[in-house]
C-alpha cells in the first residue's frame, strides 16, 4: 500500500518556523519527483517545492527563499522547513509523489494536476 502521511503543522507566529515531515511508505523516497502543496480556505491548491531524483528543486515565486524542501532517502521520508513564515502562509499542507517522474525543473514540475499520491494533510496557522 502507497502511503504519505504529513506531520509538523500548528501554529506559530509571524516570523516563525516549522518543519514538516512527509512519511513514506510503498514508494522510494528519492525515486521520483516528490512536492509539497497547500490549500487555504477557499482558495485552490497551489504547488510550492518539489525535489526530483536528483535532489535538483524549484520553488514557487512566493516561498522562494524561505522554504526549503529536502528528502532522507535511508528514512524514506520527505521535510520542508519553513522559515519567516506570514500569515498568508496560513493553509493545510500536502505532500505528494509523482510515480511518473523521476527528473524535473520548473514551475510545471509542482502543478497539482501531475500528482498520483498524496497526503491527508497537516494545517498551518500563522498568526500577525
Amino acid at each position: 500500500v502507497r502511503r504519505l502521511m504529513e506531520s509538523g503543522g500548528g501554529s506559530v507566529q509571524s516570523g516563525g518556523s516549522l518543519k514538516l515531515s512527509c512519511a513514506v511508505s510503498g514508494l522510494t523516497v528519492g525515486h521520483y519527483c516528490m512536492a509539497w502543496l497547500r490549500q487555504a480556505a477557499g482558495k485552490t491548491r497551489e504547488g510550492l517545492a518539489v525535489i526530483d531524483s536528483e535532489n535538483a528543486t524549484s520553488y514557487r515565486d512566493s516561498v522562494k527563499g524561505r522554504f526549503t524542501i529536502s528528502q532522507d532517502k535511508s528514512k524514506n521520508i520527505l521535510y520542508l522547513q519553513m522559515d519567516s513564515l506570514k500569515p498568508e502562509d496560513t493553509a493545510m499542507y500536502y505532500c505528494a509523489a509523482d510515480s511518473s517522474c523521476t527528473r524535473c525543473s520548473g514551475s510545471w514540475c509542482y502543478d497539482r494536476r501531475r500528482f498520483d499520491y498524496w497526503g491527508q494533510g497537516t494545517q498551518v496557522t500563522v498568526s500577525s
